[in-house]
């Protein structure tokens, strides 16, 4: 009897324990139905509420032809044009740039709003329904500061790489050391450090650099500090300075492209690749890419802008009474003869028109109207910070160049 009670006990308990799983199962499952979708939300509006048309503007594309091609009459598109033409300019709409429709869940599926995206964060909202507006917007962008360092192996391009940054942190580099540092001349070990900050959209998306607050690049074993420091309150545009108040721009760009290397350098002897002779090379060659930008290494007025046989597509700019540069064998001519330029100003473009076997520039530089190697000038530059203000700069600078030599440089 004792024994057949004990067999009852133990099934009843065994039934409660499997009732208990499955309202446990059950409950989990309630649990799970319960949890909400998630919100698919972009550019301010809940996308779930509409039938949404994603597209990329093509070649011969106008705003016209898009909303026509989703129903939207002739006479309506001339109203929205009008309305929202001083914020939204329907006829500067760019290949390439991409664009989404949203439209009403119903019967007709009406058009409400066109949506542009005028680059990775800008967008502009066009309402394209009873209610007709335009509106500038921006994604919500996070910013991220950063340190990092790295050493040159082969190439600066492969340092940042091999240190899974952005490629444009090469291209910030050489913006601000491109006075002081050659880049066509950067040794094996070299390295260099920097305190940063990314732009991010949505916190995932990477968007970019957004500034570059202080870098050490040491070169031949020489460290270069750069400080970004506000002098001008007046435009307020930041420079770079050095560790001892020394402005890093100078009167010259180092070279007349962004970043390439040089094929070719000045010389009273070298065997000419065209004409298959020996003679003198009163310039330095930068191989690059065709179209890519040639700029003017300093402010001046353009003298001359031309082709001839030899030079091909051609611009020479005087910078004052002691210097002259020319840049040869463009692609295509970017400024006119009497033109004033800015340091940086984009006058062409790489070709290789005149004598030339391949796309590069051959940049020469006059002083006192003699052709000279610039790489064996000693060049001017820019204003320094006033005595006066060097300990207000000094105070700035003194954290972050704490951060920066805390910063542990890579090696090879």
């Amino acid at each position: 009897m004792k024994k057949l009670s004990f067999l009852l006990v133990l099934m009843l308990a065994f039934t409660a324990c499997e009732d208990d799983a499955k309202e446990t199962a059950l409950n989990t499952e309630k649990v799970e139905k319960k949890a909400p979708k998630p919100v698919n939300k972009e550019f301010g509006f809940i996308l779930d509420d509409y039938e949404v048309v994603d597209g990329v503007i093509e070649s011969g594309d106008s705003f016209g032809y898009l909303l026509d091609q989703h129903g939207v009459d002739r006479g309506k598109i001339y109203e929205i044009s009008e309305t929202v033409k001083d914020t939204f300019n329907p006829a500067r709409i760019t290949a390439g740039r991409k664009y989404m429709i949203l439209k009403a869940k119903d019967s007709a599926n009406t058009p409400q709003y066109f949506i542009y995206q005028n680059d990775r964060i800008n967008y502009t909202v066009v309402g394209i329904g009873d209610s007709i507006s335009a509106s500038r917007k921006k994604k919500p962008v996070s910013i991220r500061k950063r340190e990092v360092s790295g050493v040159v192996s082969s190439s600066l391009s492969e340092a940042v790489a091999e240190q899974g940054l952005s490629n444009l942190l090469v291209y910030e580099l050489s913006d601000i050391y491109q006075w002081s540092i050659d880049f066509f001349k950067l040794q094996k070990g070299d390295q260099f450090k920097m305190i940063y900050s990314e732009k991010y959209i949505d916190d995932t998306i990477f968007a970019g650099i957004e500034d570059v607050e202080a870098a050490v690049f040491k070169h031949g074993d020489r460290p270069f500090y750069a400080f970004q420091y506000e002098v001008d309150s007046v435009t307020g545009q930041p420079s770079f300075y050095d560790e001892e108040a020394k402005a890093l721009q100078s009167f010259f760009l180092k070279a007349p492209l962004n970043y390439s290397r040089i094929s070719s350098r000045y010389t009273k002897r070298r065997f000419h690749p065209v004409q298959k002779r020996w003679k003198a090379h009163l310039g330095t060659d930068y191989a690059a890419s065709r179209g890519t930008p040639i700029v003017s290494t300093a402010d001046g007025t353009v003298i001359a802008s031309s082709y001839t046989s030899g030079n091909g597509n051609y611009v020479k700019v005087r910078h004052n009474d002691k210097y002259t540069t020319q840049y040869l064998h463009m692609s295509k001519r970017n400024v006119r003869n009497g033109q004033r330029v800015k340091q940086g100003d984009v006058i062409g473009f790489v070709g290789s028109t005149g004598l030339a076997t391949g796309p590069h520039v051959c940049y020469r530089f006059w002083v006192h109207g003699k052709q000279v190697d610039p790489y064996r000038q000693n060049l001017p530059t820019a204003k320094h910070i006033e005595p006066e203000h060097k300990d207000k700069y000094f105070a700035a600078i003194e954290g972050l160049k704490t951060a920066l030599d805390e910063i542990p440089y890579k090696e090879i």
